[in-house]
């Protein structure tokens, strides 16, 4: 370990957290869950330029770090455990005002409501200050990375990136692109699409830890000429991210298929436009074809399961057993979706996916849930090298969950006989207010008061 570490004077200073420690190796729905994550009762997590620099026992770990244990700042987190940070793979920052509207399905949501709000974002002031609100309230629910929906207005991503820069956050976004069937005032064109996402690739895409997202909102708002001209774009650039939407709700899929009557389903018009290949994820599927599961797994493409706007908008349950079926299985990520999504918690998050697995009759562990919220999303980004575990290497991003956090909580969990029934307490039980504290990037963003 002490190899790992930079002693210098000048160099960035070393930090560690002690305390309950869990973390996944593999995919627990493809190789069950004996031998699929690490739990330690007593760890010690030490990072430095914020990365991950060792990982083990704390008793083993502070007999090594003794020679240089005034260099460390050791925070110990008792009643706790330390996780990876949250992910939320799908998420939409200029709707944070919209949320808790009056329900209706999707398309009434987006005339009524979305549509709406977006305008506002070409007001740059606007867009700074949604930007800090979301981003605070992301840190406040253990979220340290996520992957997010601007709006048609460059302001809007300029305003969400500069924002996440304050915090070295690991943040994924994009202009929507969409020049039909949506307010005037909210169309661009398929010029316009190209030229503003190109000019945003090239300000922001690797620059410190955001990533671009190249976004057409969903087949419905663009025309044959903006698909070509995304798809031209992610051809392009072919290491950005694609986010999109499919098969959400019966209303979506018939209007699909009217305005693209010659295509299998909904799924092979984004494959028809270079929009289906690793990177690339959609938010919900609830009604996908097995064709549609096949292709996804055969592109590497994937899926952002996002269950508390799909029991909101009355979309439908989605089947992560079925999506992770072992022999075409297909990458799935946890979502928040805001603002049709009731809330920035990934613990709420995480319940109201467990009752989607019940209504489908395939439910699943809370080992199962957790591995989703972090390794499991990392993987559907292609991003599991550097987020979603916790492990030497890694970037420091964790999340510090508070066992004890309500009275309620806490009385449950006096009942509490295994690790799994524990974490079972937390998803169903647990809010924001179980989160103790975020790291981002090895620095702590948030901590309750």
């Amino acid at each position: 370990m002490q190899e790992a570490i930079n002693k210098g004077e000048d160099l960035e200073p070393i930090t560690a957290l002690r305390g309950a420690m869990l973390s996944f190796h593999h995919d627990p729905f493809l190789y069950g869950i004996e031998g699929a994550y690490q739990y330690l009762e007593d760890a010690l997590i030490v990072m430095q330029a914020g990365k991950i620099v060792a990982v083990g026992e704390a008793s083993q770990l502070l007999s090594q770090i003794a020679i240089i244990e005034d260099l460390v700042a050791i925070t110990h987190y008792r009643d706790s455990l330390i996780l990876p940070g949250f992910i939320d793979s799908h998420v939409h920052y200029p709707q944070t005002e919209i949320m808790a509207s009056y329900g209706q399905q999707l398309l009434d949501w987006l005339n009524d409501y979305t549509f709406v709000a977006e305008q506002k974002f070409q007001d740059r002031a606007y867009a700074d200050q949604v930007a800090n609100i979301f981003l605070t309230e992301q840190h406040r629910n253990g979220v340290t990375s996520s992957t997010v929906f601007c709006t048609v207005h460059p302001e809007s991503v300029e305003a969400l990136f500069t924002e996440a820069e304050k915090y070295n956050m690991r943040i994924m976004a994009g202009k929507v692109c969409m020049d039909q069937n949506a307010p005037e005032a909210l169309l661009d064109t398929p010029e316009r699409a190209y030229d503003e996402s190109k000019a945003l690739i090239e300000k922001w895409h690797k620059k410190g830890r955001a990533e671009y997202v190249i976004t057409p909102r969903f087949v419905p708002t663009s025309t044959v000429a903006q698909l070509e001209m995304v798809g031209a774009l992610a051809q392009e650039f072919p290491d950005t991210l694609i986010q999109s939407h499919v098969s959400e709700n019966r209303d979506e899929i018939a209007w699909v298929k009217s305005l693209f009557p010659d295509a299998i389903d909904y799924t092979d018009v984004y494959e028809r436009f270079h929009l289906l290949r690793d990177r690339a994820i959609y938010g919900h599927g609830v009604h996908l074809t097995e064709r549609e599961f096949q292709r996804l797994y055969e592109k590497n493409a994937a899926i952002a399961h996002c269950p508390t706007s799909n029991f909101f908008l009355g979309s439908g349950a989605f089947n992560v057993q079925l999506a992770k079926r072992k022999d075409r299985p297909v990458k799935v990520g946890l979502a928040t979706d805001l603002g049709a999504g009731t809330s920035f918690s990934l613990l709420q998050t995480m319940n109201e996916a467990y009752k989607a697995a019940q209504l489908n009759n395939a439910p699943y562990s809370s080992l199962h849930s957790f591995y989703l919220a972090s390794k499991g999303t990392a993987e559907a980004l292609s991003l599991a090298d550097k987020i979603g575990s916790i492990a030497p290497g890694m970037e420091a991003d964790l999340t510090v969950l508070n066992l004890y956090s309500t009275p309620i909580i806490r009385y449950r969990m006096s009942h509490v006989e295994s690790l799994e029934e524990a974490l079972f307490v937390q998803m169903i039980l647990g809010d924001d207010r179980a989160i103790k504290a975020t790291y981002i990037a090895g620095q702590k963003v948030y901590e309750a008061i």
